[in-house]
């Protein structure tokens, strides 16, 4: 049912130690909360079954310790505090003699670290979870974890260990008949097959869970289907219809953080049918509402980088342009090799060619690392076509990165959008 120990190969929890070999210096805040994480997950490894006899005197000694460097850590961040309460809680599963009292510490922590796109450390902490309340952790806890860890090596495109843990949660679903889970682990694995470029059967996949989601009065599916449904007709080229599918998920989503992601996703389409008002409307609510959403806020600065270029809007672009290269260390792969890709579109809209050579190379190096091979045929196709460009127009601009025409449908969701912000 869960996910053993074993797999966690060499030292446990040397994720977090490698912000303590590449920061500044040991002493740094970054440096201390690796530090800090490592040794609060230590301690709950100690919660784990098979100890000896000594096990008590150890964890008392660990859990001192593990105190005292937490007291050292930044007062004022957010992640001493998920630290904190981890050690507090693990004293007390110890205290207890039950492990599953340390589980939702964990949980918030993992979700934190997701968020902040520490997605490798994200999935250790959900690992530690697995494997210390292992048999003795409840089947709802059991599915959420599994639920999360699909989610998380989805963004990492691991999508072999997504669907593997998607399974495992259709499966528990399926054993307590839990419909809500159930649904959850076919949206995550119709995502995954979307990812993979399967784009038709990721569709009818969707189509069929939004209905049947809608059926049974599971809104919060439906808007995730929904929302699915229109990034997977995205990628197919119907970009009229996954504006609709979007904007129908935002208006059915109930929380803030979804309708946010929903946002971000509206605010790229509308730009690529020229509504950029609109997008520009929708990008900012993104930058406004997402604190601690790291992934969606650094792909809608992205965005707004790219409608300013668009827009012949040197300050606008430059002043974006910063505010990206501020969150490249914490950009995951598709939105670093997007953020090269659109910044290289933005100089040559400025004349500036061989910045924007230089650019599109760094894109299309990172993006060919990450296995993103339509961002590197892309990218390819424009550096190509800039020999042939001229200062005051670029035809290959014009052919791969310049916006199409509006239609009614999303001038509707255009006008929806201005009331949203009034």
């Amino acid at each position: 049912m869960t996910l053993p120990c074993t797999q966690r190969d060499g030292l446990p929890h040397a994720v977090f130690l490698r912000r303590l070999a590449g920061a500044r210096s040991a002493t740094s805040g970054d440096a201390r909360l690796g530090n800090g994480a490592f040794l609060a997950l230590r301690l709950v490894d100690r919660l784990g079954p098979g100890r000896g006899a000594a096990h008590a005197d150890v964890f008392r000694y660990q859990h001192a310790a593990t105190e005292r460097a937490c007291r050292e850590l930044p007062g004022d961040c957010t992640e001493t505090s998920h630290l904190t309460g981890v050690v507090r809680a693990a004293a007390d599963a110890f205290q207890e003699h039950d492990a599953r009292i340390v589980v939702p510490a964990l949980f918030a922590y993992a979700h934190y670290l997701e968020n902040e796109l520490r997605l490798e450390e994200a999935l250790d902490v959900l690992a530690s979870l697995l494997c210390v309340a292992d048999e003795r952790l409840g089947q709802p806890d059991a599915l959420a974890a599994h639920l999360r860890v699909g989610r998380v090596n989805r963004k990492l495109n691991r999508f072999a260990e997504a669907d593997a843990a998607y399974n495992i949660a259709g499966e528990l679903a399926t054993t307590v008949a839990d419909i809500h889970g159930a649904f959850l682990s076919r949206v995550g694995r119709a995502i995954s097959v979307q990812a993979r470029g399967n784009l038709a059967a990721a569709e009818q996949s969707l189509r069929e869970i939004a209905a049947e989601a809608q059926g049974v009065e599971e809104r919060e599916i439906q808007a995730h289907a929904e929302h699915a449904l229109g990034t997977t007709l995205l990628f197919r080229g119907q970009i009229a219809d996954a504006i609709v599918h979007v904007w129908r998920g935002f208006e059915l989503y109930e929380d803030d953080a979804s309708r946010v992601r929903a946002l971000g996703d509206l605010g790229a389409m509308l730009l690529t049918v020229g509504e950029v008002t609109a997008a520009e409307r929708a990008l900012v609510e993104v930058v406004r509402r997402g604190s601690g959403m790291q992934d969606v806020v650094s792909n809608a600065v992205v965005e707004l980088m790219h409608c300013a270029s668009f827009r012949g809007d040197r300050l606008g672009f430059e002043r974006w342009r910063a505010a990206c290269e501020t969150r490249i260390p914490t950009m995951p792969p598709n939105i670093l090799a997007d953020f090269y890709l659109k910044s290289g579109i933005g100089q040559a809209r400025f004349g500036r060619f061989r910045r924007a050579a230089r650019l599109l190379e760094q894109a299309i190096e990172v993006a060919g690392k990450a296995g993103m091979h339509e961002l590197v045929f892309r990218s390819e196709r424009i550096r190509d076509g800039l020999r042939d460009c001229q200062p005051g127009g670029c035809s290959v601009l014009t052919a791969a990165a310049e916006p199409g025409e509006s239609c009614e449908s999303v001038r509707e969701v255009s006008t929806s959008l201005a009331q949203l912000g009034e």
